[in-house]
């Protein structure tokens, strides 16, 4: 297996490479920061089975240049492509009473990564897809249906969009047989995504949360690897909601 993974040098994206390199899989990573993805990429190729293989390039994925050549890099490198993780995420405060200059340079931020850079990168990605058999899987979040708690105007209109994003490609590639589906992690500890989350507002996500805790990235690692596997061959369009129950049913 070939994989390809955005934001693939920390968190839910190391941790959906570790977890694709330990099965044997070939695994391609894309950052901005060099140096990360380096380090990420040694540790990956030293903790893993006798020739794990992972390749990295540095990359915005809101720009298309950037991304259209390192996706076209390491697919040639590695031969092809099965399997599309679009998981490289950006995060900005923006409130309703937000000044509108500094409101619309977080939201352009917000969605050249989290919403054009899914796109760009599953363009660029898209003629080098295995048919059938090929998987394209968007990280999104639960933001998307709840709005979050205050200021995630940008954030949560991303993700939502992310959805769109999602739907459409169905309709594009379902009849060369690739699926196309997201997962939406509620709270996920183990992140530097979160390791600023303020305590009394964590407290509030549990509170909301019917299994009463937080989750890890081993929990939505196993759901993007259920996303990619054989058995989720007739599973497409789908939300898949990684979030201990705050949200379900939609």
């Amino acid at each position: 297996m070939r994989v390809v993974i955005t934001g693939g040098a920390r968190g839910i994206g190391a941790g959906a490479a570790a977890s694709f390199a330990a099965d044997g899989a070939a695994v391609g990573l894309i950052g901005r920061d060099q140096e990360r993805l380096a380090q990420t990429a040694d540790r990956l190729t030293q903790s893993g089975p006798a020739g794990t293989r992972i390749v990295w390039r540095a990359a915005d994925v809101g720009d298309r240049a950037q991304i259209a050549a390192a996706v076209g890099e390491i697919c040639a490198d590695l031969g092809g492509l099965d399997v599309l993780v679009n998981n490289a995420g950006q995060a900005r405060w923006v409130h309703a009473d937000s000044p509108l200059e500094t409101a619309e340079r977080y939201w352009d931020e917000v969605m050249a990564v989290n919403l054009k850079g899914a796109f760009l990168t599953s363009l660029a990605a898209i003629p080098h897809l295995t048919r059938p058999g090929g998987r394209i899987i968007n990280l999104s979040s639960v933001t998307a249906f709840l709005g979050g708690h205050g200021g995630s105007i940008a954030y949560a209109t991303s993700k939502a969009g992310l959805h769109g994003l999602t739907y459409a490609l169905v309709r594009e590639l379902s009849q060369d047989g690739i699926t196309v589906n997201a997962v939406a992690p509620g709270f996920i500890e183990d992140t530097d995504f979160n390791s600023d989350f303020p305590a009394a507002a964590r407290a509030e996500v549990i509170g909301e949360t019917p299994l009463g805790r937080t989750g890890s990235v081993a929990d939505v690692v196993a759901a993007v690897r259920y996303l990619a596997s054989p058995e989720a061959s007739f599973v497409t369009g789908e939300i898949l909601h990684v979030n201990g129950g705050r949200v379900f049913g939609r």
